[in-house]
C-alpha cells in the first residue's frame, strides 16, 4: 500500500513536471520574443518550482530541461553566432538568509578569505560583443547560452559600445559581456511618441529595450537611445594578467567600456546584505530600472575553484528584489470622484499580490491613458506597484487569436450623485461639477482628518462615509461636534472606540498650522508650501487676507499658490469650515519665528537639506537652528543645494546628492558647521 502510494506521487510528481517545463520553456520563448505574458515574478515561480520538484526527485531531470541549460531555444530570425565562451545565467536569492547559505556554501568550498563584488541587477538584455585586435565584429543575445542571434548593425548604434578599443597591448580576442537598457528618460520618451502615432506602448523599459535591438531597421535602434553597461568578460586571448573581478572592471573601463558606477567590494555577506537593501531603497532614483543585485566573488582564481553547475556559476548569485510587476484580471473599469471632485478612472482586479502587498484596485488616470493603454473589462493586465507608489495598471496582456470585449467608455454622469461629468478644453480630467456631491463631503473630510494633515486616527474612508450617511458630518469642521451619545447609536461603534475617536480628535486641536492649512485642500498647497506659508506669512487669519503680492513674497510661495490660497479664502463655503473649526478650538497660530542667535556663524546663503533619523536631536530641532542661524532648510535637493545632512537610513535623497555632487553631511558634520560655519568643516581629500 506504502509503495502505491510512493508510486502515485512519484507519477503526480512527473506530470506537474513536465507541465512545467513545457510552460516554462514557452513563456521563456515569449520573454524572448518581446512578447511576455507574464511577470517575472511569476516565471520566477514556476522555475523554482520545478527545481524544487527535480530536487525531491532526481530521476525527474532530463538534458532537455530549463533547469539545465540558460535563456531561449526559439527559432530566430536573425543570424545565429556562437558564443567563445558559453554566457551563462544565475541562481537566485530571494532573502537574507538564501544569501548567507549560498555564501556558507562558498565558504566551505574555498581556503582562505572571500571578497565580495556586488552591482545593480540591470533590468535589460544580456549582450555580448566580440572584439579581434581591438575591432569589434560582432554582437549577440544570450540565446541559450551557446548561441544567440547577430544583432551587430544595431549593437553598433549604442554610443556606450566602443567600436575599436583603447590602449595598447590589445588582446587578439576579446568577449566583453554586459546589458544594454534603456534609461526611463528614454522610455518615457519613447511611449510618448508611439502614444502621439497612435501605437502600441511598451510595457517596461526592458521589453523596449529588447524590442527596440531586436527589429531589422537598424535607423529604429538608433532612434531609441538604447545604452549599455558592461560587467563580465568572456574569452580572452592576450592582453594583461588579470587577477580580480575589481581589476577586470578597472581594465574594462581603460578599454572605453560603461561600467556602472555603483559596483562595490565587500569583505563580508553583512556589507553585501546592507548594499542589497540599500539598493532596494535607491531603485527608483537610479535614472534605469534594475530588479535585484549581483553578488560575484572577486578572485578569479577562487571563481576556478568554484566552477559552475550546468546552468550557472557557482561563484555569483542574484539578490531578488520583491516583485513591483504581476499580472491579474481585470474584472471592471470603474470611477471614483474625489474631494475636488475629479473624476478618476479605476481598476477592479483580482486580486494579486505586488510590491509587498495584495492589490485589488489600480489607479488609470484619465480617460486618455485607458484609450492610450487600450485595456478592457476581461483582460489579463500588467500591474505595477512600485514601493509606497499607487498601483497602476501597465498595459493589456494581449493574446492572438483571443477575443476582447469592448472598448470601455467613459460616463457622462457622476455615479455617486448623478451630475454630469464634464471634461474642460485643455484639460485631462473630467469633474463632477456638483460641489455637493457625497462623494467629494466624503474625500475632503477623510483629507483633513489623513496622516499627512490633522492625523486624526480612526476617521478613515469608511467610517467618515457612514458618519455623512447619518447626517453627523456635512464638512471637516462638524468633526469636532461629535459626541459619544451621537456615536454609539450608530451601528458597529461600541463605546470604547467612540471614546478613542473622540480622544484623537481632541488630540489634533493643537496640531501645527501648516497641518491645518493642508487639512482645509487649499489647490496646490501641499507640505511643503503649508509650513511656507505658516512660517513666512504667521497666523491662518493672515494668511486668509493676504493679497496675492504679499503670499509670494515668502519663500518658496509662487504665482500659482498665491492665487491658488486667495482664491479658497474667498469662498463663502471654506469661511463657513474655517469658523467651525475656530469655535473648536484648533490652532490658527503660525510658529514661533526662530531667535536670532547673536554671535553664532552666519549660515545666509546656505541651502540645506535634511534626509534620514538624527541620534543627538529632532529634525525639527535640527531646522530651528539652522533657521536661527540664517540658511534655508529645503524639502528636495537640487543644484542650489550646499549641503544635504544624511542621518540614519536615508531616503533617496541621499542619492539625488551624489550624483549631482553635492556634499554629504553626517551628524557631527552638522554640529560643526552649526557651531563654527562652512569654513569650520574640513576639506574634502583631493
Amino acid at each position: 500500500m506504502a509503495k502505491d502510494r510512493a508510486d502515485n506521487a512519484d507519477d503526480v510528481g512527473a506530470e506537474r513536471a513536465a507541465a512545467l517545463r513545457e510552460l516554462i520553456e514557452y513563456h521563456n520563448d515569449r520573454y524572448y520574443a518581446d512578447a511576455a505574458e507574464i511577470a517575472d515574478a511569476e516565471f520566477d515561480a514556476l522555475l523554482r518550482e520545478l527545481i524544487e520538484l527535480e530536487t525531491k526527485y532526481p530521476a525527474l531531470v532530463t538534458a532537455d530541461s530549463p533547469t539545465q541549460h540558460p535563456g531561449s531555444t526559439q527559432q530566430s530570425t536573425f543570424a545565429p553566432v556562437k558564443h567563445r565562451v558559453p554566457m551563462m545565467s544565475l541562481d537566485n536569492a530571494f532573502s537574507n538568509e538564501e544569501l548567507v547559505a549560498w555564501g556558507e556554501r562558498v565558504e566551505r568550498a574555498l581556503v582562505g578569505g572571500i571578497r565580495f563584488v556586488t552591482e545593480p541587477k540591470m533590468d535589460g538584455l544580456a549582450m555580448s560583443l566580440l572584439y579581434e585586435n581591438g575591432k569589434l565584429v560582432s554582437g549577440g543575445t544570450r540565446g541559450d547560452g551557446r548561441v544567440g542571434e547577430d544583432v551587430t548593425a544595431n549593437v553598433r548604434t549604442i554610443t556606450e559600445v566602443p567600436r575599436t578599443l583603447k590602449g595598447k597591448n590589445l588582446p587578439s580576442v576579446l568577449e566583453v559581456r554586459g546589458e544594454v537598457y534603456m534609461p526611463l528618460r528614454a522610455f518615457e520618451e519613447l511611449n510618448r511618441r508611439q502614444g502621439d502615432a497612435g501605437l502600441r506602448l511598451f510595457a517596461n523599459p526592458r521589453n523596449a529595450a529588447a524590442g527596440s535591438l531586436r527589429v531589422k531597421d537598424v535607423s529604429i535602434t538608433a532612434s531609441r537611445d538604447l545604452a549599455m553597461f558592461c560587467y563580465q568578460l568572456g574569452a580572452k586571448q592576450g592582453g594583461p594578467t588579470l587577477r580580480t573581478h575589481q581589476e577586470t572592471l578597472a581594465w574594462m573601463r581603460e578599454l572605453g567600456f560603461q561600467v556602472n558606477p555603483r559596483i562595490e567590494a565587500h569583505d563580508d555577506l553583512e556589507s553585501v546584505y546592507a548594499f542589497c537593501q540599500s539598493m532596494q531603497e535607491q531603485r527608483h532614483s537610479l535614472g534605469y530600472e534594475i530588479d535585484g543585485v549581483v553578488i560575484k566573488v572577486d578572485d578569479l582564481a577562487q571563481r576556478e575553484e568554484l566552477g559552475f553547475t550546468s546552468k550557472a556559476p557557482r561563484w555569483a548569485i542574484a539578490y531578488k528584489f520583491p516583485p513591483e510587476e504581476r499580472t491579474t484580471l481585470l474584472r471592471k473599469i470603474q470611477v471614483s470622484i474625489g474631494r475636488t471632485g475629479r473624476a478618476t478612472p479605476f481598476a477592479e482586479l483580482e486580486p494579486v499580490f505586488v510590491g509587498g502587498s495584495t492589490v485589488g484596485m489600480a489607479t488609470l488616470h484619465n480617460q486618455d491613458e485607458v484609450a492610450r493603454k487600450d485595456v478592457r473589462p476581461g483582460d489579463t493586465v500588467i500591474v505595477r506597484k512600485a514601493g509606497d507608489v499607487i498601483p497602476e495598471v501597465v498595459g493589456p496582456v494581449v493574446q492572438k487569436g483571443k477575443r476582447r470585449k469592448p472598448k470601455w467608455k467613459f460616463p457622462t454622469a457622476c455615479p455617486v450623485c448623478g451630475s454630469p461629468l464634464v471634461r474642460l478644453e485643455g484639460e485631462a480630467n473630467h469633474q463632477c461639477i456638483n460641489v455637493e456631491c457625497p462623494a467629494q463631503r466624503v474625500q475632503r473630510i477623510v483629507h483633513f482628518a489623513s496622516r499627512g494633515a490633522l492625523d486624526i486616527e480612526g476617521l478613515g474612508e469608511e467610517r467618515v462615509s457612514q458618519f455623512v450617511r447619518e447626517g453627523l458630518l456635512v464638512d471637516a469642521g462638524d468633526i469636532y461636534s461629535l459626541s459619544l451619545d451621537r456615536l454609539v447609536a450608530l451601528e458597529r461603534i461600541g463605546e470604547r472606540s467612540a471614546r478613542l475617536l473622540l480622544d484623537a480628535i481632541e488630540a489634533s486641536k493643537p496640531q501645527p498650522l501648516w497641518r491645518v492649512l493642508v487639512g482645509l485642500g487649499i489647490p496646490h498647497v501641499g507640505p511643503t508650501a503649508a509650513q511656507a506659508l505658516a512660517t513666512g506669512v504667521g497666523g491662518l487669519d493672515r494668511v486668509a487676507s493676504a493679497t496675492v503680492e504679499e503670499l509670494v513674497e515668502c519663500e518658496g510661495i509662487g504665482q500659482i499658490i498665491a492665487v491658488s490660497v486667495q482664491k479658497f479664502f474667498g469662498l463663502d463655503r471654506n469661511h463657513l469650515v474655517i469658523e467651525k473649526l475656530r469655535a473648536a478650538g484648533v490652532n490658527f497660530d503660525g510658529p514661533e519665528p526662530a531667535p536670532v542667535i547673536e554671535g553664532a556663524a552666519s549660515l545666509a546663503g546656505v541651502s540645506i537639506v535634511l534626509t534620514g533619523g538624527l541620534e543627538r536631536q529632532t529634525r525639527e530641532e535640527a531646522t530651528a537652528a539652522l533657521i536661527a542661524r540664517g540658511a534655508k532648510v529645503a524639502s528636495s535637493v537640487s543644484k542650489k543645494t550646499t549641503f544635504v545632512v544624511a542621518g540614519e537610513s536615508p531616503g533617496s535623497k541621499l542619492a539625488k546628492a551624489e550624483s549631482l555632487g553635492v556634499r554629504v553631511l553626517d551628524e557631527d558634520g552638522l554640529e560643526t558647521l552649526l557651531s563654527g560655519g562652512p569654513d569650520a568643516l574640513p576639506d574634502l581629500p583631493a
